[in-house]
């Protein structure tokens, strides 16, 4: 029971960010667009890699990019597994979204994630339209299961998919550092469930990535919510419901006002599943408007 809860709570970590899924700049750029108070750059670039580990064992590796232009963002990432993990179970998957921004907030339009495995591939599709959900699917069809807790219509309005919900965009001009910027809660449907992420600051620490962002992250607690779409006897949930001890580590987009996970880790019987930056590369690009004045 304890193994089956390790490796499902490892894929929640992973699904998060590298389907999402589950995942800054340099300091130079991203600290000194940060704090240049005149011009309002609302754009930018993240290349990012990440290593999963289990206990500090590899498991897996992805990568993760995303541009966000003054109306707009794309964000596409890819993973698999590695290390040790190869020689019990070898999969990938693949995810991407995109939206737009409207008075500053991330407004999703399309959402796509595809997960292979040695018994199959699924994809998952989303289509969504001012928050809500016009359509969506799962290839192949899941078949109906009397115990999973229904998504009716009013769960798929007021939601983001996976991968945006990983973005947090910080509104204002105030310090995007502080304490404030972790106190959220966001509701995300999946194609599957509907759950919300709740967010709590726990504190500040400095990283350095291998490659790229090397400063300050904000330490936040996770708190899941299932909401619909899931089945409650399933250990995996009950184990993610009660955890009280989950962490993201969000570092900004050098450019905009955005943080996204630098490191995710979820405690399980077996140790730590850990989702950590190795390389964290972004760029600050002008606005269109100044772009065309030059």
């Amino acid at each position: 029971m304890n193994i089956r809860v390790s490796f499902a709570a490892r894929r929640t970590a992973i699904t998060s960010l590298l389907r999402s899924g589950p995942l800054a700049g340099l300091l130079a750029v991203g600290l000194g667009v940060i704090a240049q108070p005149a011009p309002a750059v609302a754009q930018g670039k993240l290349d990012a890699r990440y290593e999963a580990t289990l206990a500090g064992i590899e498991v897996g590796k992805g990568a993760w990019v995303i541009e966000i232009t003054d109306d707009g963002y794309a964000a596409a990432a890819n993973g698999a597994t590695s290390g040790v993990m190869q020689a019990f179970s070898r999969g990938n998957g693949s995810g991407e979204a995109q939206g737009r921004i409207v008075n500053g907030q991330f407004v999703p339009m399309n959402y796509k994630a595809t997960t292979t495995s040695a018994k199959k591939t699924e994809t998952i599709r989303i289509t969504l339209a001012n928050g809500n959900v016009k359509d969506s699917s799962i290839e192949p069809e899941q078949p109906p299961d009397a115990d999973r807790i229904p998504v009716t219509d009013a769960h798929r309005r007021g939601v983001v998919d996976p991968m945006t919900g990983s973005f947090l965009r910080v509104p204002g001009t105030g310090d995007l550092m502080s304490p404030d910027s972790c106190r959220l809660s966001t509701p995300i449907f999946d194609g599957r469930m509907r759950y919300d992420l709740r967010l709590e600051y726990k504190r500040t620490e400095m990283v350095k990535a291998e490659k790229g962002y090397q400063g300050a992250v904000l330490v936040c607690g996770i708190y899941f919510t299932p909401v619909s779409g899931y089945i409650p006897d399933r250990a995996a949930i009950k184990y993610l419901t009660g955890q009280r001890n989950m962490e993201v580590w969000l570092a900004p987009i050098a450019g905009t006002r955005v943080l996204v996970p630098f490191r995710l880790k979820i405690p399980t019987p077996l140790g730590n599943a850990v989702l950590q930056a190795t390389q964290f590369v972004t760029t600050a690009t002008p606005p269109k408007s100044a772009s065309r004045t030059q």
